[in-house]
């Protein structure tokens, strides 16, 4: 076992082999102290993350080595779930998978069928399942170009993996056949019907019927104001969802967490309540009502009834007047806050926007009638003068130990701190590309597969051709490119502010050796 660091919240465990990472995840799992958020399996490794006030890295390191030394007792192995999903196999490339490995397509359905399967890990959209099997042998190659659109419910193979996709996204698999099996329903009170370790088996069927996603109901509320422009894009978000991880649901939430908490406390809300993301500015809406408000985050003006009001203040927007906010200055994301909170349905315990799962409200439209939850807890503060500065030009973000920096060259690792970059046109919640110095692998890295790891937001995956991918808030909880380096918290609150185009220093945070 071989434990690296992955940040300054987490750490990266690396075992054996797939049976060996189930049986540590259940050894891990059955005794979690208090302080562990998140255990996340992977092909060879697990990730344990951990809030370091409650849980420091190095004791967290200890209880690690203790799990693993630790002799299971017999009969005392975690209970297996086994699910049956039925499948048509009436998937597009049935026929073509069949000729890659040597077969017919009966014999592959005959072989697929026969497998005892077992959720190696999860990762890639929330509820999608990555299922291996001791009886299955074949290697099936990806399809060189991966669609854009792969339906909701089909059934794939790839490498090793069977899986089923819990909804419509792009991907690479090769699609053999179809499921109606409930894989993923944020609504359901058990969302995810396939957890690490789940066995399953395959059931034939002559043909299935994919119900279309339930619609999100609006959560009744008192009517706060009608959205009149969104803007670029203005969304729910929150405190995220922790904790979940392990079924390949993001942490999602707030991008600038200090902005977010800093403009729910100038208005009295309870902490994490649900507030409004503005992306660029351009945001205009009408009040209902006499309402309390707050803007942090972003730099740009703010005018309520055609008046100029503060940032980082508590202020009051009268009943039937406009309030605008214009494009932003300096930074990318503001935050509206409303006294009582945004009414929002929460899907999986949170109400935050997550935009690559396609959890949570939909970003907001012109039309739109927005609500408040009315949960405020505190009297709105009397203050003159919160502390703040509009988000600098060049914004320095602080990088720890990422698993992976051996596996790139000591030039490599010096320009990653010495270097300054670029945020690159991809920019968003899901990840942001830098443009810079190209990142250069160590000779025995060259052209090395990396198995599937658990990620975090902050994480500075290194793709082959060498330049780096900082994964947000929305990003994928699974990855196969090597980390580098992992943001800290508080450099991920100024990334939030980065904007295509803007520079970046990234400074280490991890001690010198």
């Amino acid at each position: 076992m071989v434990i690296r660091p992955f940040g300054d919240s987490a750490l990266l465990v690396e075992v054996g082999g797939l049976a060996d990472v189930l049986d540590l995840h259940a050894r891990l799992a059955d005794a979690a102290p208090p302080g562990v958020l998140d255990l996340v399996p992977a092909a060879r490794t697990v990730l344990v993350h951990v809030d370091t006030a409650v849980l420091p890295l190095s004791a967290a390191r200890t209880w690690i080595t203790a799990g693993e030394s630790a002799e299971r007792r017999a009969g005392t192995a975690p209970a297996q779930t086994e699910v049956e999903l039925p499948v048509a196999y009436d998937g597009p490339d049935l026929a073509e998978a069949a000729s890659l490995v040597g077969l017919s397509p009966d014999a592959l359905i005959g072989r697929h069928l026969a497998a005892r399967w077992r959720v190696a890990f999860t990762g890639f959209a929330p509820g999608f399942g990555y299922l291996v099997s001791d009886d299955w042998n074949l290697d099936m190659p990806r399809r060189a170009t991966p669609r854009t659109r792969v339906p909701r419910g089909a059934v794939a193979l790839a490498g090793g993996f069977t899986g089923a996709y819990p909804r419509e996204t792009p991907g690479g698999w090769q699609l053999i056949g179809t499921t109606d099996a409930p894989l993923f329903d944020p609504a359901a009170a058990e969302s995810v019907l396939l957890h690490p370790g789940t066995l399953v088996r395959f059931r034939r069927v002559a043909s299935v019927a994919v119900a279309a996603p339930a619609q999100a109901v609006r959560p009744a509320g008192a009517p706060a104001f009608d959205v009149v422009d969104p803007g670029a894009l203005a969304t729910v978000q929150d405190a995220g969802r922790p904790g979940r991880l392990a079924d390949g649901i993001a942490l999602s939430g707030a991008a600038d967490r200090p902005a977010f908490a800093a403009a729910n406390r100038l208005v009295g809300n309870a902490e994490g309540a649900s507030a409004i993301e503005i992306t660029l500015g351009g945001f205009r809406a009408t009040s209902s009502r006499d309402l309390w408000i707050a803007v942090t985050g972003a730099w740009g003006p703010v005018r309520i009834a055609d008046r100029d009001v503060d940032a980082y203040r508590p202020v009051p927007w009268p009943a039937g007047t406009d309030l605008s906010i214009g494009a932003f200055r300096a930074g990318v994301r503001a935050v509206l806050a409303v006294r009582g909170g945004v009414a929002a349905a929460a899907a999986l315990g949170s109400a935050a926007t997550d935009s690559l799962a396609g959890l949570g409200p939909a970003p907001l439209r012109a039309g739109d009638a927005v609500a408040t939850a009315d949960a405020a807890r505190h009297p709105v503060p009397a203050v003159d003068l919160w502390p703040w500065t509009p988000p600098a030009d060049v914004l320095e973000i602080a990088i720890a130990a990422g698993p992976r920096a051996a596996w790139f060259t000591p030039e490599a690792r010096r320009a990653l701190v010495e270097s300054r970059w670029v945020v690159g046109a991809r920019a968003d919640r899901v990840g942001i590309r830098l443009d810079g110095p190209s990142l250069a692998r160590t000779p025995d890295a060259v052209g090395r597969e990396l198995p599937s790891e658990g990620m975090l937001p902050g994480a500075v995956q290194v793709p082959p051709d060498g330049v780096p991918v900082i994964l947000g808030p929305d990003g994928p909880v699974t990855g196969g490119y090597p980390v580098i380096g992992v943001i800290t918290a508080a450099g991920r609150a100024a990334l939030a502010q980065a904007r295509p185009g803007s520079h970046l220093l990234l400074r280490s945070a991890s001690p010198r050796r």
